[in-house]
């Protein structure tokens, strides 16, 4: 059976490198266009076919590069030999091993598989899928549907790597398409034989594959030639020319070391024989120059040598191509000035006559002026220095810090006249400049500047000088004015007289305890201002409360400071007597005796003794109680508490059985009824059971004989609780209250009779026994207690009804609660009836009867008090929900009623305008403009006589003034705040009402309203506000000096820095704002660059980027050209070796974007020596990377599918890659050129039908006879 394949790029390269014993006889260039013949293009395909054939077919014409169609899905088709088959078990063809082999490949791979059996029961094999999954799935089949066999193949060791390739890549290629295992030594492993495992087929093409990279290896060659150093400058040549000739003309490539590589080793690579070539001429050069040249030595400043040097070395060069002479220089970092020529003698003369001129071409000159003169030199923005180097802009002017000398560099006449200007600029600074040092202690050094700088900008503003104070790190006290003689005088003193007045200046520290320090301080820092406002020149520093130290310093002025302490001493030494503490044990179980009911019997004594009292928790078995304060005090507390335990320590305990429905009226409102027999008995405790637990049981506790006091008491109280009513309701109570709980406690069923029923005194108990008697027992109990219930009834006028029954009633449930549950009935709205009538115990009823009587008389003894007070302040009296009026109705017992809104009246407010004359001035009414009440300002007060008076002083109290504060009005709209919020947070804080005057009317006033006191706060808190603006005012000022700069704009991406990390440094280190002119701004001058921020501040920042730019102005660009292919290689992974390449030589390097016209071109940046070192590197990597780039590409080579006359280029010498317009295919002797035939028509469906499509010929055609 024949193996079917279908045609793939790869497996048509796969069929064609399996091809053995194969000549390549022809050899035409790849960019010649070769037109085949028709044949040679479409061979006739073969009729019949052995699987064996494959490898031993001849080189046909379909050998030529075809275009194939790609395809996203392939199919592949090959034979398994009966033979090597490793399954042969026909019996259960499709479910037996290989079936199961098969469906394990399909899964792992996602290939679809088809296996057939041929007539030779050989094994057909189909694999469809995508060209990976394909190539895997065949791997795969191979190794475990057929037999394997292996074979060893030696080549040299070296050429181990070139078959592995970079990352084991060419050597997973390689198995991937031979669809074996090839197993390489190890590098320690001194055996040369690579094993192959696979199929026969597969192991032949593999060894073909690896001996075909052998080969092409042993083509190369490498050499390294030493030579002397000192001859390297005559092999490379002027600029490298010689040696760029050298490798044109032998086609191998030269490396020589660069003159900073203490390396004399040249290498050259390529082919053997242009290796050789390239060999000899370049030991011709050497023994020649070694033969004719000698050498001299001359002595040359060591601060010339760089101008011999030349930028980049152009210098050395142009004397080498000029005279053919070699100028060694001795290493910059060596202290040498001998310079040694090597040339022909004839030729030494004229070389070192161009030396010294190159030596001599440049003059250096210093000029002497005081080190402090520098800056005066330079000028404001560098104007006085940028005008010289205006005009001589050849000269290099050079100042050093602290030395009192100037550099000058540049051409001789240049110089000199450059020279005679700074001089006179010194000259003329001299006489009218002027400048003095102080010693100033350094501790007062911060202290002279100011807060931001407030004090040092003052005194050189006033006195037009320059003040110099030395930073911390250098440790001196010297301080230096420079300027006007006069102001430097005048400064001086001022420095001086502030000294003084400093040294004046004492520390003192006070010994506080840390528990005193929060307590001193105060809530919110409240009390320490009061200290600080008292002693205002006296600094208060606490320590940090994490230090745990007892140490508070004091500094000011000394006799305030000693006032200050002696006042904090004082305060301290309170603070210690009221900080006297002592322990008292008491017995846990007096613990709640002590504390009282609602914490009364502890909070009489803490109040009475004013100590404060601590007793552990409940849960503590601690016995404890720790009282603090004086000392006689809290020895007051102890002997209260002492004794409270030692009444304790003989009583008694005792219960009596009370109904639960009874103790609530017991106990009485907020407990008055059950205190009252508590105070009256010696202080005996009552406890009734919790709500709900149905205990009767209440527990007395006392001295033995109060408790039966008031045992006694409490059940006479009982007895007098119990009320009899006449009918059912009184017996079943308020929601079945009373009846449901008989029913609880005894567990017995109560029926009531119905209003049908004709026994209706009737009561049915239905229940156990006991439960019946016992219930029983109760409701007789209950019926029993209806008895003493009394109703009576008053007379009560009708006009005071409604002060009783108004606000739900909330008079006649303050007597209910007061009195017993008391119930007090009125008669209906309407019913015009005066009797009231009171139900309940007799003595309740009689005392609400009392009470009610003393609330009329004092309803009959009210009066009302109006009060006028303007509309306007009404909401202010009243205050956030009523809150200030609620409180005085409460203190006073009065009514206060506020009348009607009139809305009318707004067209009378022009008379309380704040803008006009204040018609009212702290509440009171100008004589101008006399206060007239309307209705709508009268407030009435109704009470008792003195209680109104009192009321109406309190409401007049709250109405609010109004006052001038003075504020600028610049201010005015940093007081406002963001939205408001400044003003309204100030208005929420002191409770006033702040008033700023509209923009356009620009007045410097602000009003604020509200009460005295609050006003009084909002005017200080405003004042307050106001000089913090003022003072960030100031800082603003002195923030916004501003300094600009000229900088080449080329200069401004390395000033920025990658991602801005350099200017943001420089923005972080000297806390400056950095602007640079926009990009796109035509109008913008492109150079400058503008600092702001202090001006100590600006000036650093400015020194900072000159000093960046001189650096980047030495510095240099140089481009070099290496192959676009090492590219890759040379940057590493995500940057990384171009980065760490960077670093180690100091330069930047840029490589070219994609798509330049120079993809070669490699742009280096940095100094001269170190650019010169990175270039030599870069070519030397370029030409390691470029030896594994020859040989990938070599062995590319031999991978294409070899065309039968070399070309390569495919049908008719077209290749896809070369970018030109498509020619077509165009091939010779066709059948339709030959004579009678014309071309087939290719939109013909006959003459091109469709697959599977049956067309009858019509005619005979060159095509020869039609097959379907």
């Amino acid at each position: 059976m024949s193996s079917v394949a279908v045609l793939t790029p790869e497996s048509f390269a796969e069929h064609r490198s399996g091809l053995k014993d194969q000549e390549i006889t022809g050899c035409v260039p790849e960019d010649e266009a070769y037109i085949p013949t028709y044949l040679e293009a479409f061979p006739p395909l073969p009729e019949k076919g052995a699987p064996g054939e494959k490898a031993g077919e001849p080189a046909s014409a379909w050998g030529s590069k075809i275009r194939p169609i790609k395809a996203s899905v392939i199919t592949q088709v090959f034979h398994v030999p009966l033979e090597e088959r490793r399954y042969k078990d026909n019996s259960q063809f499709g479910e037996g091993e290989e079936a199961k082999v098969c469906l394990d490949i399909m899964q792992r791979t996602g290939a679809h598989i088809e296996l057939s059996l041929a007539k030779d029961q050989g094994l057909s094999i189909m694999v469809t899928g995508k060209l990976d999954s394909v190539m895997k799935a065949r791997k795969e089949i191979v190794a475990r549907l057929q037999t394997q066999a292996s074979a060893t193949v030696a080549i040299p060791k070296e050429h181990h790597r070139f078959v592995i390739g970079k990352n084991g890549e060419k050597l997973q290629e390689l198995e991937l398409k031979t669809a074996t295992k090839i197993a390489i030594p190890r590098p320690d492993d001194p055996s040369a034989n690579i094993r192959i495992t696979g199929t026969k087929e597969g192991i032949e093409k593999a060894r073909h594959e690896i001996l075909l990279i052998s080969a092409e290896q042993d083509k190369r060659a490498v050499e390294r030639l030493s030579l002397e150093k000192a001859f390297h400058p005559f092999i490379a040549g002027a600029h490298n020319r010689l040696v760029q000739e050298l490798s044109q003309e032998t086609g191998a490539r030269i490396s020589i070391p660069p003159p900073s590589l203490p390396k004399d080793e040249i290498v050259i690579t390529g082919e053997k024989e242009a290796v050789a070539l390239a060999l000899s001429r370049i030991r011709a050069i050497y023994d020649d120059k070694k033969r004719k040249t000698t050498t001299i030595s001359v002595e040359v400043k060591k601060s010339q040598h760089k101008y011999i040097i030349g930028p980049k070395g152009n210098t050395l060069q142009e004397i080498l191509e000029a005279t053919g002479v070699s100028v060694e220089m001795p290493p910059l970092d060596s202290g040498s000035e001998t310079i040694i020529l090597r040339g022909e003698p004839d030729k030494l003369g004229p070389a070192l006559t161009q030396v010294y001129a190159k030596a001599k071409s440049v003059m250096v000159v210093e000029v002497t002026a005081p080190a402090w003169l520098h800056r005066f030199i330079i000028g404001k923005k560098g104007q006085n220095i940028g005008r010289i180097t205006q005009q001589l802009p050849r000269v290099h002017i050079e100042f050093t810090d602290g030395e009192e000398r100037i550099s000058l560099e540049g051409p001789t006449e240049e110089v000199e006249q450059a020279q005679a200007q700074i001089q006179e600029i010194i000259k003329d600074l001299l006489v009218r400049m002027d400048y003095t040092e102080v010693i100033i202690d350094q501790r007062f050094h911060r202290h002279l500047i100011g807060k931001n700088g407030a004090n040092i900008n003052r005194i050189k503003e006033q006195y037009k000088v320059s003040v110099r104070i030395p930073q911390d790190s250098e440790r001196s006290g010297l301080v230096r004015i420079e300027g006007d003689p006069k102001g430097v005088q005048l400064a001086r003193r001022e420095l001086i007289e502030m000294v003084q007045r400093m040294e004046n200046e004492r520390t003192k520290d006070l010994i506080v305890e840390q528990k005193f320090h929060r307590t001193i301080i105060g809530q919110k820092g409240e009390k320490i201002k009061e200290v600080r406002d008292k002693f205002p020149e006296v600094i208060i520093n606490f320590p940090d409360p994490s230090q745990k130290s007892d140490i508070v310093q004091l500094r000011g002025p000394k006799n305030e400071v000693e006032k200050c302490a002696k006042f904090l001493q004082k305060i301290i030494a309170d603070l210690i007597e009221n900080s006297f503490s002592l322990s008292v044990p008491i017995f846990k179980q007096f613990h709640k005796n002590i504390i009282g009911k609602g914490g009364a019997n502890i909070k009489k004594i803490r109040e009475e003794t004013n100590t404060k009292i601590d007793l552990p928790t409940e849960n503590s078995n601690s016995e404890m109680i720790v009282i603090t304060g004086k000392k006689s005090n809290c020895e007051a507390a102890r002997d209260r508490i002492l004794a409270i335990q030692r009444e304790l320590a003989n009583i008694k305990e005792t219960e009596v059985t009370i109904p639960a429905k009874l103790h609530n009226s017991l106990i009485g409102s907020k407990g008055c009824l059950v205190r009252s027999i508590m105070e009256d008995c010696g202080g005996v405790h009552i406890h009734f059971p919790s709500e709900g637990s149905g205990s009767d049981k209440v527990t007395i506790r006392g001295p033995v004989g109060e408790v039966e006091k008031a045992k006694k008491q409490l059940l006479q109280l009982a007895e007098e609780k119990v009320r009899k009513e006449s009918t059912y309701k009184f017996l079943i109570g308020r929601g079945g209250a009373n009846i449901r709980r008989v029913r609880d406690r005894t567990g017995a069923r109560i029926i009531f009779p119905s209003p049908d029923d004709t026994e209706q005194e009737l009561i049915t108990i239905v229940g156990k026994e006991e439960a019946v008697r016992q219930a029983q027992k109760e409701l007789e109990s209950l019926v029993k207690n209806l008895d003493d219930v009394v109703e009576d009834s008053m007379v009560v006028d009708v006009r005071h009804h409604r002060h009783f029954v108004c606000r739900r009633g909330q008079v006649l449930r303050e007597l209910a609660e007061e009195y017993g549950g008391v119930a007090v009935s009125f008669p209906r709205t309407g019913a015009n009836s005066q009797r009231v009538t009171l139900k309940g115990a007799k003595d309740c009823v009689e005392a609400a009867k009392k009470r009610i009587q003393e609330i009329i008389e004092d309803l009959e003894s009210q009066v009302s008090v109006e009060v006028a007070i303007p509309q306007r302040y009404h909401r202010a009296i009243m205050g956030p929900k009523g809150c200030r009026i609620q409180h005085i109705t409460r203190e006073h017992e009065v009514q206060i009623k506020f009348p009607e809104r009139d809305d009318s009246a707004s067209g009378q407010k022009h008379m309380y305008r704040m803008d006009e004359a204040s018609p009212q001035e702290n509440g009171e009414v100008s004589p101008e403009a006399e206060f007239v009440p309307r209705k709508c300002d009268i407030i009435t007060i109704s009470g008792r006589a003195e209680k109104c008076e009192q009321a109406k002083a309190a409401l007049l109290a709250l109405v609010p003034i109004t006052e001038d504060v003075e504020v600028s009005y610049e201010l005015h709209r940093y007081i406002i705040g963001q939205k408001g919020s400044g003003i309204r947070k100030m208005m929420e804080e002191y409770e006033v009402n702040i008033w700023v005057p509209q923009p356009e009317k620009q007045l410097d006033v602000i009003k604020v309203t509200g009460l005295v006191a609050n006003v009084e706060r909002a005017k200080q808190g405003l004042l307050e506000r106001v000089k913090e603006l003022q003072a960030e005012q100031e800082d603003r000022a002195l923030r916004s000096f501003k300094v600009t700069m000229s900088v080449d704009p080329k200069f401004h991406p390395k000033i920025i820095g990658r991602k801005g990390a350099v200017i943001s440094q420089i923005r972080k280190d000297h806390d400056v704002s950095i602007q640079f002119p926009d990009k796109g701004d035509e109008q913008q001058v492109c150079d400058l660059i503008v600092i702001s921020g202090y001006e100590r501040n600006v000036e650093e920042a400015r020194q900072a980027i000159q000093q960046l730019v001189a650096e980047l102005q030495e510095m240099v660009s140089q481009d070099v050209h290496l192959d676009p292919r090492t590219h890759a290689r040379i940057i590493g992974a995500r940057g990384k070796a171009i980065r760490k390449l960077m670093e180690e030589f100091k330069v930047d390097i840029r490589f070219p974007q994609p798509g330049s016209d120079e993809p070669d071109k490699v742009t280096v940046t940095g100094l001269p020596e170190t650019v010169d070192n990175a270039i030599d590197h870069l070519l030397n990597l370029e030409e390691e990377y470029m030896l594994s780039v020859t040989e990938t590409e070599t062995l590319a080579a031999y991978m294409k599918p070899p065309s039968r006359y070399g070309g390569g280029g495919g049908a008719g010498g077209v290749d896809d890659s070369s970018g030109g317009p498509a020619k077509g295919f165009v091939v010779r002797d066709a059948p339709w050129n030959a004579a009678g035939n014309k071309a087939p028509d290719m939109s013909s469906a006959e003459d091109f039908p469709t697959f599977g499509t049956g067309v009858a010929p019509k005619q005979a055609s060159a095509w020869g006879p039609k097959k379907f």
